[in-house]
């Protein structure tokens, strides 16, 4: 009898008990490990992960593309985003809402982290939305929707870790996740359409601007436009891999927070400071997935998984509406990167053997993972919120979600249906 189940139960009990991914993680790939080919074997395998990969080259992907979301943060980019939205939609019914969705993924192609979006634009654009009396749970749930599309749209740290995983080109998902984000954006709108459908209240508008001085809104923007366009025109073109691209986004971060006033010696300091805890938590987790990775090939369990997929069809639909279902009851008690984390080591191979392609493979997971931040009851970007702004229950933030869930869900139909949605840029 295998006994992965007992581990994987070890593992479930451990991050329930508070015990870090990273930590839990490496724990049971060391103790499982061990006890198919013993303690000095297995200890020799965890020494290998962590100093093969700590010095892999490929790696500093993750702390140069860390940086370069830092320095965008602390440019005040997002609030130019926001202002060239809202130039063009403040005569329309639901203009601060649309604006924000808007900037939310503009923000994200040059940031990369849901919550930082959602921290930073919850600062940005809720206070307009209060001063023109948009209600809570609108209001919240169109920044705590907006800021998943930082998972997807590149430059997306969890694709940098679903691409070392296994081992995929990260160019090629950073460029497969584009066309999805920009139905993202659009799925988006239209949830925030159908939110004052059914709101019946008054929701003042202003004049609607010249086109001249709509046009001038948007050199703020000309900035994170140009950033983006370097990154991702860069790796598209073949002018570098995406290893050089992050050390080119990192430096044309660092020039844009110079050029915009916004560098300070104290203000560097921060942002190394962060992008080095960051990063190195997120090696930890890193390598502790690899270690259980080692575990879960050892065991059978991907086998005994396939196995047990087979009862109900060989189809590569079958596979992949058992795995939506599976990710979706994960997303109520697991956040986003413990979700990838444990799962990816599991169904790749199984996605491989059935013929899937693994870079539309990832999108469609990464895409999977974004509903978990915006259901409950873990449902991160809402928690992150709730923090920023405290006297908005939780309750309030989900009831406000549920158009932009129906969207997210009718995204990845689409992407199941199509799958050149993903695969076209590639």
């Amino acid at each position: 009898m295998q006994h992965w189940p007992v581990g994987i139960a070890i593992l479930l009990a451990l991050l329930f008990t508070g015990v870090p991914i990273a930590f839990a993680m490496t724990a049971v790939g060391l103790v499982g490990v061990a006890s198919i080919i013993g303690m000095t074997p297995a200890l020799s395998l965890v020494a290998t992960v962590f100093f093969d990969y700590g010095r892999d080259y490929s790696l500093s992907v993750l702390p140069l593309f860390l940086i370069m979301g830092y320095f965008v943060v602390q440019s005040g980019i997002a609030e130019e985003l926001y202002n060239a939205a809202y130039a063009w939609l403040r005569h329309r019914r639901g203009g601060l809402a649309t604006a924000t969705v808007l900037a939310c993924g503009a923000f994200s192609s040059v940031c990369g982290s849901s919550m930082a979006t959602a921290a930073t634009m919850a600062r940005i654009s809720l206070p307009s939305m209060r001063r023109f009396g948009y209600p809570d749970h609108l209001a919240m749930a169109t920044i705590a929707a907006g800021g998943t599309l930082g998972i997807l749209i590149p430059p997306s740290v969890i694709l940098v870790f679903y691409g070392i995983m296994t081992q995929q080109d990260i160019g090629k998902l950073f460029l497969a996740g584009i066309i999805p984000g920009i139905v993202g954006v659009i799925g988006y709108i239209i949830a925030v359409r159908i939110s004052l459908f059914f709101y019946k209240g008054t929701l003042p508008t202003e004049p609607k601007l010249p086109l001249m001085e709509r046009v001038k809104a948007l050199k703020g923007s000309a900035g994170a436009i140009l950033l983006f366009a370097f990154v991702m025109g860069g790796i598209y073109l073949g002018i570098f891999t995406p290893t050089e691209s992050a050390g080119m986004g990192a430096g044309g971060a660092f020039l844009l927070t110079i050029l915009l006033g916004k560098f300070s010696i104290k203000g560097l300091f921060e942002v190394l400071y962060e992008t080095m805890k960051t990063s190195a938590m997120m090696f930890f987790i890193l390598f502790g997935a690899l270690t259980f990775t080692n575990y879960v090939n050892m065991s059978g369990m991907t086998q005994d998984i396939q196995t047990f997929i087979g009862i109900f069809g060989e189809s590569r639909i079958s596979l992949i509406l058992i795995i939506l279902v599976i990710y979706l009851l994960l997303g109520c008690v697991l956040e986003s990167l413990s979700m990838i984390m444990l799962t990816v080591p599991v169904f790749y191979p199984i996605a491989e053997a059935h013929g899937i392609n693994l870079i539309w493979f990832g999108i469609f997971i990464v895409m999977v993972t974004e509903v978990s931040l915006i259901t409950p009851p873990v449902g991160m970007n809402a928690f992150v919120l709730k923090a920023v702004v405290q006297d908005v229950s939780l309750r309030t933030i989900f009831k406000g979600l549920a158009p932009f869930v129906l969207m997210d869900i009718l995204r990845i139909g689409l992407l199941i249906l199509l799958p050149g949605m993903a695969l076209l840029l590639t």
